[in-house]
């Protein structure tokens, strides 16, 4: 018998990453060209009446950003990279940080493709990167 077909070639535009980079990028020209920033760098304190109306990454209790990670060497060239916002997780209370549990990065496998190094001349490495798509809380590591 024939072999299988090859499997059809990934669609970018399914991936959270990918579907991001034109928003974030917006952003960046509203922020260059001096508008409000919009994207904290650091643990925010949360409020019930703020968080009904905010995005998911803004009303987590492991909130995070969003930045461009561009590598060009690989197709697609520019993903979205979640960064955790806080080291620990806000408390539903009193909507501040607590060290009682951790932020960490949730992450999605994805395979880009490799760009040819030299024109002309194309070898396929496989090669899986993880990509930070958003925040989760957990309990800490303990220490035995």
């Amino acid at each position: 018998p024939p072999p299988p077909p090859p499997p059809p070639p990934p669609r970018w535009d399914r991936y959270l990453p990918v579907q991001l980079v034109p928003q974030l990028e917006q952003l960046e020209q509203l922020e260059a060209a001096g508008a409000r920033r919009h994207r904290p760098r650091s643990c925010p304190a949360l409020s019930l009446r703020s968080g009904l109306h905010s995005k998911i990454h803004e009303r987590s209790l492991s909130p995070w950003r969003y930045r461009i990670d561009v590598d060009e060497n690989r197709y697609p060239r520019k993903l979205a990279f979640a960064e955790c916002l806080c080291g620990g997780c806000v408390d539903a209370k009193s909507g501040r940080e607590t060290t009682s549990l951790n932020s960490v990065a949730i992450h999605q496998t994805m395979l880009p493709c490799p760009l040819p190094a030299l024109p002309g001349r194309f070898e396929l490495e496989v090669a899986y990167i993880q990509v930070p798509v958003g925040c989760t809380c957990v309990l800490p590591r303990t220490v035995r």
